[in-house]
């Protein structure tokens, strides 16, 4: 039995706990509410459910929902011009299947979503009294994705008081909506206390409240990487050193660094800033690791730089290497 947006019945664990108790019979709960999020019936369904969180679609779901099934790698080269033709696409309107599928009326479908997500999700689950400050703040990360921000920085900025962000901003991450990537240090301590890079869920949400589009595309791109080592199941860090050099992720596993990584909107060698490379290399030597990885809008190549070797390879490309390689 499928039960849809059945968190809206008050008791309903109790009745998903009967069918599949007194009747064995299995249960499917779907929904797009953050309500049904585990800690929200945990207790009651202790050991009795699996979550199966679904997010918008990957870069492959994208191009097999525009008829662009690619099964190999051989594939993924033969169709490489419409392949970055429909990334234009993905990257301006994002991946809501919906949104994906329709030829009209995508900017008002946007709007629409992110207005359910700021009154259902977040106004009326979190009891929220001051709609329009909650608003403002929405649209402010949405507007600045990829930089650095913290809580007390955009209290200054929105003239909020600092419990007011503080909350606010829990209630997007619970809703999905914003994402927080915090700087790596070996420090618990220091990773709390400085600012976190903020991400949306879909650029497509944040394209429609920004409206500057073609001004952001390299922070775009950054989003879209972001989401797409979210969609790996990765741990992700930002890393910064005291002389500002920045790498965009770090990407741990276990106790040690897998990957670092740095996106840029660059589509030659020599677009590409050195300060970028030197950033790379001065953490790769901090937190002992070798892979490193460029990703460019169209340069692709390896190079040795001060005695390391850096992967660049375009964005299309490293969408869809996880898949085909």
């Amino acid at each position: 039995m499928i039960l849809d947006e059945v968190q809206e019945v008050e008791g309903w664990e109790k009745f998903a706990r009967y069918l599949h108790e007194a009747k064995k019979v299995q249960v499917f709960i779907t929904g797009a509410s953050s309500k049904l999020l585990s800690e929200e019936y945990s207790t009651f369904l202790a050991g009795r459910h699996v979550d199966i969180e679904i997010f918008p679609l990957s870069f492959s779901e994208f191009l097999e929902f525009k008829g662009v099934s690619i099964r190999s790698r051989m594939e993924m080269v033969k169709f490489r011009h419409r392949i970055r033709k429909l990334l234009d696409e993905y990257l301006e309107f994002g991946s809501f299947p919906k949104v994906v599928l329709i030829e009209e009326g995508k900017e008002e479908l946007l709007n629409n979503y992110f207005q359910d997500i700021l009154i259902k999700d977040v106004q009326s689950r979190f009891k929220v009294r001051e709609p329009v400050k909650l608003e403002e703040l929405a649209k402010y990360y949405l507007t600045n994705i990829g930089t650095l921000q913290s809580f007390n920085k955009v209290r200054k900025l929105l003239n909020l008081s600092l419990d007011t962000v503080e909350r606010y901003s829990t209630y997007f991450t619970v809703a999905r909506l914003i994402f927080f990537v915090p700087k790596f240090s070996f420090s618990v301590r220091e990773q709390i206390l400085n600012p976190k890079k903020v991400y949306c869920m879909d650029t497509g949400l944040r394209n429609i409240v920004s409206f500057k589009f073609s001004e952001d595309l390299g922070r775009i791109v950054e989003n879209v990487v972001f989401l797409n080592l979210l969609f790996r199941n990765k741990e992700i860090y930002y890393w910064r050193d005291k002389q500002q050099r920045e790498v965009d992720f770090v990407l741990k596993s276990g106790l040690g660094i897998e990957q670092l990584i740095q996106v840029t909107y660059a589509s030659s060698e020599e677009e590409i800033a050195v300060r970028e490379k030197r950033a790379l290399i001065k953490a790769s030597e901090e937190l002992n690791c070798e892979d490193m990885r460029v990703i460019t809008w169209d340069y692709e190549s390896e190079e040795e730089f001060k005695g390391r070797s850096i992967k660049f390879i375009p964005l299309w490309k490293w969408l869809l290497e996880v898949y085909y390689k």
